[in-house]
């Protein structure tokens, strides 16, 4: 990956939305809501302050508009503050 995040940032991966339901009815591309779960690419070295805790390969849960959208090579990904993850799985 050519994207290296800076200080307390990291490089997340949205997982793909969920576009059926468990019952099997086809959810219109209007009505999906934003993922809030995706995969750690990339992390910075972390602050004097805040200690990198999180590593590439964790997948992780952050708020609905947490981070900045981004888009490198066709794909999209979010970079936000470690601060704005609410948790690992």
């Amino acid at each position: 990956m050519s994207i290296k995040p800076l200080a307390d940032r990291v490089l997340v991966r949205p997982a793909a939305q969920e576009t059926k339901t468990a019952s099997g009815i086809i959810i219109p591309e209007s009505a999906l809501e934003k993922p809030v779960k995706g995969e750690v690419i990339a992390v910075g070295g972390g602050t004097k302050d805040e200690e990198m805790v999180l590593k590439a390969g964790d997948t992780v849960l952050y708020g609905k508009y947490a981070g900045t959208e981004i888009e490198h090579e066709g794909e999209k990904y979010l970079i936000m503050r470690q601060s704005e993850v609410l948790a690992t799985l």
